[in-house]
């Protein structure tokens, strides 16, 4: 069933995707990341009421850093969607894996002391191996881009899918000490709400749409659920190899984003998109595969 939510998750993302790229020319990434928040207060206020569940949290702490690392990856991923071919900006934002490769070989590095029984530190070839793959893969997904002055929106969408490594860490740390999925999403939601309200003050209020203002409901509709779904499916993985399913199922996203981007936008890519994003693809399975086998269940530490 962990397996299912996640395919229901990478679906409702693609879908919510969908919707902000409809909405970009009308609003801000603020301004839509406020919307979802408002949107995610109300639903998920409404199904723990449904639940008799109590939204009263003694990890105050871990929300609040789950929600702030959230939305910066939430912003960024919007912006890039806004301006970038929407199997591009998914794809960077699914990047997670990778990026965490990254911060177990930069660990490794920092805390190695050149001795003699220590002559250099204990990396992987296999690990960076895959780094180095799937940053060759964001060069050939993004070359055609760059061209057409997209770089800037490139470089958020890297930056979405690092932050996103963090709040999946997070994910899963809650759901380990046992908060409730309903819960982790009304937390998030609030931190959006309040980070796009922020954003709003700073940047001011877009002019009324007419009937495009319509999008921002799906928006917040299909993120919750996406989130609820994804919440659970790592919730629902007992066990090492379980969570190793779940997250590579997380790359249907992709597959998902494109489908819907040559349909709705009439997006393509050149064969060196395509081989950017199956190396990306690659490389984030393999990064998931190495991670589990070198420690038991990594992302149970924080994730």
């Amino acid at each position: 069933m962990h397996a299912l939510w996640m395919l229901l998750a990478a679906f409702f993302f693609a879908s919510m995707g969908v919707c902000i790229k409809a909405a970009s020319p009308y609003f801000t990434p603020g301004e839509m990341v406020f919307y979802r928040g408002v949107i995610g207060v109300l639903m998920m206020a409404w199904l723990a009421r449904r639940q008799g569940l109590s939204l009263k949290t003694e990890y105050p702490g871990m929300h609040a850093w789950r929600s702030l690392i959230g939305v910066t990856s939430l912003v960024a991923w919007f912006y890039a969607i806004a301006h970038l071919p929407l199997a591009t900006a998914m794809t960077l934002n699914y990047m997670s894996s990778v990026w965490i490769a990254v911060f177990l070989l930069g660990a490794a590095l920092w805390t190695w002391r050149p001795s003699s029984e220590s002559p250099r530190p204990p990396i992987q070839a296999s690990l960076l191996g895959t780094i180095i793959v799937g940053f060759a893969g964001v060069v050939l997904l993004l070359r055609p881009n760059i061209n057409q002055d997209q770089a800037f929106a490139g470089m958020l969408g890297l930056m979405s899918g690092m932050a996103a490594a963090f709040a999946y860490m997070q994910v899963v740390a809650l759901s380990r000490i046992g908060e409730p999925e309903t819960r982790t999403v009304f937390y998030f939601a609030i931190g959006s709400g309040v980070a796009g309200a922020g954003t709003m003050v700073v940047t001011g209020v877009s002019p009324w749409a007419g009937w495009h203002t319509l999008w921002l409901i799906p928006i917040g509709v299909l993120a919750s659920i996406a989130q609820l779904c994804l919440t659970k499916a790592y919730a629902r993985a007992m066990t090492s190899r379980e969570t190793l399913v779940v997250a590579n199922l997380q790359y249907s996203g992709i597959i998902f984003g494109a489908i819907f981007g040559m349909l709705f936008f009439g997006d393509a890519m050149g064969f060196s998109g395509w081989l950017g994003m199956f190396l990306i693809i690659a490389s984030g399975i393999t990064a998931t595969v190495l991670r589990a086998r070198g420690a038991p269940d990594v992302p149970s530490e924080d994730h």
